[in-house]
């Protein structure tokens, strides 16, 4: 006899002597889930522990329902490692040398701090390019990115050596730093490398003490002493030592040594006792005059392929300009300790180390005079960087050199060595 209120379901199951199929509510549904779920968690069941009131029992499971649920989305996925954007960098310097060393530290720098999301490999100089090919590789994505110096550009307009040769109207390395990121710098070179239709980011960083005049066979006592005398520089100290009457050869830094060696030159400059130590300087020359106008302000240049750049999430954009500003921050302490060190190692060693005279300096700075005036009538570019240039030196040069002591007053003072 059917049942009054039964499914046809539920009468088929009768009828076959089945176990009648209730109808689930919503809320049976839901105790039910809750029930397996407390299975899978190891937890006993609450039907089963004796003594529970039936409003305790409401209360539960209103608070499991929601409780319940977070468990559920709360359960752990599998976690999945996303491969690394990999950008294949070239330096300028050789392996061995420190400035190699500097773009490694940028690199790892940038690695890091993106968690690996963003992975830069640096190789060295003429791996992939020559020197001086490093920012038409990087341009036409043929490298992901460089590291390396403005003045190695230099023959593509020389506005762009600006940034790192001549005496910068008295501006250290850190100060025409500043005026590249707060003076109108920036905005200066990213316009010469869009003329020259060079597809970039360009980062400067890492602001190099004062190089010196370079490394003879015997001591410069005189501006006569370079007449004639195969010399090596870069950028605009080309036109600077040309002036004052030296036959110039610009070599990049891992043919220096050997053209030295072979007489190709009489004397060579680079940029500081670190690198030409292990350049292998000492093994040439003996003698090595300090101070010089001629690249008193140089820094760093770091260089993206800009489409390969734009590809970047903002934060691993954010992540690498962070990076160069940190990186910058090392390089310049990490400088202080190991040319110091080298320093006194090379004297140490017999090398002996002359103060560039006077007469000397000033002569430099007569031959930049006409150098600038010349090149500003022949390049409106020109101009515009050596003017934007001495307006930020007028207010920062007189503030540096109206508050800063004469630190070396104090060493004189208390220094063991005098």
């Amino acid at each position: 006899m059917p049942r009054a209120g039964c499914t046809k379901k539920q009468h088929k199951e009768i009828a076959h002597g089945l176990p009648l199929t209730r109808q689930q509510t919503p809320r049976t549904r839901m105790v039910n889930a809750l029930v397996g779920l407390c299975r899978v968690v190891h937890v006993t069941p609450l039907s089963n522990v004796p003594n529970i009131p039936d409003t305790q029992r409401r209360q539960f499971l209103k608070t499991a329902t929601i409780v319940g649920g977070a468990v559920v989305s709360a359960a752990p996925m599998a976690a999945v490692t996303p491969t690394p954007i990999s950008f294949r960098w070239q330096s300028t310097w050789p392996v061995k040398d420190i400035f190699h060393e500097y773009a490694l530290d940028f690199a790892r720098k940038v690695n890091d701090m993106s968690g690996k999301r963003l992975r830069i490999d640096v190789l060295p100089a003429g791996a992939v390019v020559k020197p001086f090919d490093l920012i038409d590789a990087v341009s036409r994505g043929a490298l992901d990115g460089g590291h390396g110096v403005t003045a190695y550009w230099y023959g593509k307009n020389s506005a762009i050596a600006l940034w790192g040769s001549g005496p910068a109207f008295g501006m250290d390395a850190n100060t025409v730093l500043a005026w590249h990121e707060f003076g109108g710098g920036k905005a200066l070179l990213a316009d010469i490398y869009k003329s020259l239709k060079l597809d970039v980011m360009s980062f400067l960083y890492g602001p190099m003490p004062t190089q010196p005049l370079g490394w003879f066979k015997k001591p410069i006592t005189k501006v006569e002493d370079f007449k004639g005398l195969k010399y090596r520089t870069v950028g605009l100290s080309i036109e600077l030592f040309s002036a004052l009457g030296a036959a110039v050869n610009a070599l990049p830094s891992g043919e220096i040594v050997a053209a030295m060696d072979r007489g190709q030159l009489d004397a060579a400059e680079f940029n500081n006792t670190t690198s030409d130590k292990t350049l292998g300087f000492p093994d040439v020359s003996k003698v090595c005059m300090l101070q010089s106008f001629h690249q008193c302000s140089e820094q760093f240049e770091i260089l993206f392929n800009r489409a390969k750049f734009n590809t970047l999430s903002r934060d691993l954009q954010a992540i690498i300009q962070n990076a160069v500003q940190a990186a910058s921050a090392e390089m310049s302490w990490k400088a202080i300790d190991r040319y110091s060190q080298d320093y006194i190692n090379l004297q140490k060693s017999g090398i002996k180390f002359y103060k560039t005279p006077d007469a000397i300096l000033q002569a430099q700075l007569d031959a930049w005079d006409e150098i600038a005036r010349k090149k500003s009538a022949e390049n409106p570019a020109f101009k515009k960087v050596l003017q934007s240039m001495q307006t930020f030196a007028e207010r920062a040069c007189r503030w540096q050199n109206e508050t800063n002591v004469d630190y070396k007053m104090a060493f004189n003072k208390f220094s063991a060595g005098k």
